[in-house]
């Protein structure tokens, strides 16, 4: 009988590297956990190369079983989510606990590969791309990228049956219109621009259709299925098409989640039921009609939509809708700061956000004209009085 995520999830804090507490940790934080991971008799771990500023990149292996599966995180160094349920499922594996069973099966059937993450410079100040600019996951055939070059040799080295290939995404992403935030978004990448179905990416497709049974009785309403547009120079698409069965986990976004340590939670639950999918062979039995029904991600959620906002200009009032992104910076302490950026205004009925204000009876005052990509610049005010300011992207009063 399979555990299902809910139950492991239960003991989650048991698994959790609580040596990792935020997303903003580096390439360093990690690797005092792989030398203690090393110590153990269950992980080998091989230096496998180096970034383009020397920091190196290592391998853990684990498992004897014959169908080899290959994990790599954190291409985009600003996506560390899945870095940290790794290290979550390394704990995972080297716990003793009642799912000892699950844990036997999978390293039994399946020998296991993780490269945790790939972008070690671009993680160290939190940016997508590498030390010289490129995004490694555009690097596939190119090869300029050390790390690209390590993760494509890696790749037809090991022959992996299955592959899972782990992002964030912007949490503007939506599960389609069910009004609630794609928290994660699963795709069996495209490996032609027709998005055939052929036997190694239709594997792909039914561990999918499982695991996301399994987020829908946890999150329901709350996972996304990728946009399928074949990518010719990404890593995911070119894996399918060499043979590697590939899985791509998306982390997204959750009410009150900005540290993503409920998404890193589903990430850690989401891998755990993969495996042992693959584990019993089971996954034969789902249909690819169940995976076309998970919705289509759309882009439409902002971090805050202010309603019905009162305007006035050459003495004529209007009225629209506000949708505000939040922009990170990590200043040079590593401190975060969120400024506010305009993405959209007018009517935004059909778009949601994490946090809605509803300022009828309110009056806009605005130091700039309303742009689109602009910084938010503008004071609410109710019966004269400040209720609502951001100053230059930055929030400098809030008593609504």
């Amino acid at each position: 009988m399979m555990s299902t995520i809910s139950e492991i999830l239960h003991l989650f804090e048991e698994y959790k590297a609580k040596e990792i507490k935020s997303r903003f940790f580096n390439h360093r934080d990690i690797e005092k956990l792989i030398q203690q991971i090393s110590k153990s008799n269950l992980f080998k771990v091989e230096r496998v190369g180096e970034s383009f500023k020397n920091r190196p990149l290592y391998l853990l292996k684990t498992g004897q079983g014959s169908t080899k599966v290959f994990l790599w995180s954190q291409m985009h160094g600003d996506e560390p989510t899945a870095t940290m349920a790794l290290f979550d499922l390394f704990n995972f594996f080297l716990k003793t606990d009642k799912f000892d069973d699950t844990k036997k099966l999978i390293l039994e059937k399946c020998t296991l590969y993780f490269l945790p993450m790939v972008n070690p410079d671009g993680a160290e100040v939190f940016t997508r791309r590498n030390a010289q600019g490129i995004d490694i996951n555009r690097d596939f055939h190119h090869q300029q990228s050390p790390e690209g070059r390590i993760l494509r040799s890696l790749r037809d080295k090991i022959e992996p049956h299955f592959g899972f290939n782990l992002h964030d995404q912007t949490i503007r992403w939506s599960a389609g219109n069910t009004g609630n935030p794609a928290t994660i978004s699963l795709l069996a990448p495209a490996f032609d621009k027709s998005c055939t179905i052929n036997t190694i990416r239709l594997k792909a497709i039914q561990v999918i259709t499982g695991i996301n049974k399994e987020l829908q009785a946890f999150i329901p309403s709350h996972v996304g299925r990728f946009n399928d547009e074949f990518e010719p120079r990404a890593f995911g698409d070119n894996f399918q098409n060499c043979g590697t069965s590939t899985i791509l986990i998306e982390s997204g976004g959750y009410t009150n989640d900005r540290e993503k340590q409920f998404n890193r939670k589903l990430v850690f639950g989401a891998i755990v039921s993969g495996l042992e999918r693959i584990a019993l062979n089971n996954y034969s039995k789902q249909s690819t009609e169940e995976y076309f029904l998970i919705p289509e991600n759309s882009k439409r959620h902002f971090d805050i939509i202010l309603r019905n906002c009162t305007l006035r200009k050459d003495d004529i009032e209007y009225h629209m809708d506000i949708g505000l992104t939040a922009e990170e910076e990590l200043n040079s302490d590593k401190k975060l700061q969120i400024l506010y950026k305009i993405e959209d205004a007018g009517d935004l009925t059909g778009f949601y956000g994490y946090e809605e204000l509803n300022l009828r009876g309110t009056e806009i005052v605005l130091k700039n004209n309303i742009e689109p990509e602009t910084l938010a610049d503008l004071t609410v005010k109710k019966e004269n009085e400040t209720i609502l300011s951001f100053k230059n992207g930055k929030i400098t009063r809030k008593n609504i």
